[in-house]
C-alpha cells in the first residue's frame, strides 16, 4: 500500500504529546514507524504488537538507528499484558483498539501519569448516511494520494533499494459504529474528544486529570 492511512495521521497524533513527555506506550506498533518518531524526540517507548513477524521487522528496522530515545519492542497482547499504574505520559493506539474489547481502554487509562494523554486513531463500522458519504468522499482523494506516493517512490532511491516488503499487519473489520464508540468512550474516558477523520478513521484524545 503506497499510501498508508495510519502514517498519514502521525503528525496529528504527535500534536497531542504532553509537555515533558518522557515515556510512551505504542499499542499495535506494527513495524515501528510511529515508535521511532517518538524516540526521535528523546522519548522512551514501549512498543507492543501481537504479531511476532512485525515485531521482528520493527527490531530489524530500528537496530541500526541512533535514536535519542530507547525503544523496547515486545510481542504481546494488550488484553493480557499487565500495565503498572502511573507509568506512561502518552499512549497511542493506531488502528488497533478495534482488535480488542473496547473496555481495554480502562487499563490504558489506569497506566497514564497525571496529565498523561491517550490517543486512539481508530476504525469504525459504517452505519449512517454520513458514514457512507464520508467514505465516498475519501475514495477519490485516496486514489490521488496513492498515485502520488506511488509515482514519487517509483523514481526514488527509496523504492529502488527496497528489498523485501514489510509483513502485512493483521486486519479485522471494526464491529462498533462511531455512535457506539462515542457512547462507550464517554463511560470509560470522560471528557474525551472525538472527531471523524477522512480516511475511514476517527481520532479520540483523552487527558488524565489529577484527582
Amino acid at each position: 500500500m503506497p499510501f498508508n492511512h495510519n502514517d498519514h495521521y502521525h503528525d496529528l497524533l504527535l500534536r497531542e504529546l504532553p509537555e515533558s513527555c518522557r515515556r510512551a506506550l505504542d499499542v499495535g506498533c506494527g513495524t515501528g514507524t510511529f515508535a521511532r518518531k517518538l524516540a526521535l524526540r528523546g522519548i522512551e517507548v514501549d512498543a507492543i504488537d501481537v504479531d511476532d513477524h512485525v515485531i521482528s521487522a520493527a527490531r530489524e528496522q530500528s537496530a541500526a538507528l541512533d535514536l535519542p530515545g530507547q525503544i523496547r519492542f515486545e510481542q504481546a497482547d494488550i488484553t493480557h499484558l499487565t500495565l503498572e499504574p502511573d507509568t506512561y505520559d502518552y499512549i497511542a493506539c493506531l488502528a488497533s483498539i478495534h482488535h480488542v474489547p473496547f473496555e481495554t481502554v480502562q487499563k490504558l487509562r489506569a497506566s497514564l501519569t497525571a496529565n498523561g494523554v491517550l490517543v486512539i486513531l481508530g476504525c469504525y463500522r459504517e452505519a449512517t448516511l454520513r458514514d457512507h458519504a464520508t467514505s465516498l468522499l475519501a475514495i477519490p482523494v485516496n486514489a490521488v494520494r496513492r498515485a502520488s506516493v506511488f509515482f514519487r517512490e517509483k523514481w526514488s532511491e527509496i523504492r529502488a533499494n527496497q528489498g523485501t516488503q514489510p509483513p502485512p499487519a493483521p486486519v479485522a473489520p471494526p464491529s462498533m459504529s462511531l455512535a457506539e464508540i462515542r457512547k462507550e468512550s464517554a463511560t470509560y474516558l470522560p471528557e474525551r474528544r472525538i472527531r471523524r477523520l477522512l480516511f475511514w478513521r476517527y481520532l479520540l484524545v483523552f487527558q488524565q486529570r489529577q484527582g
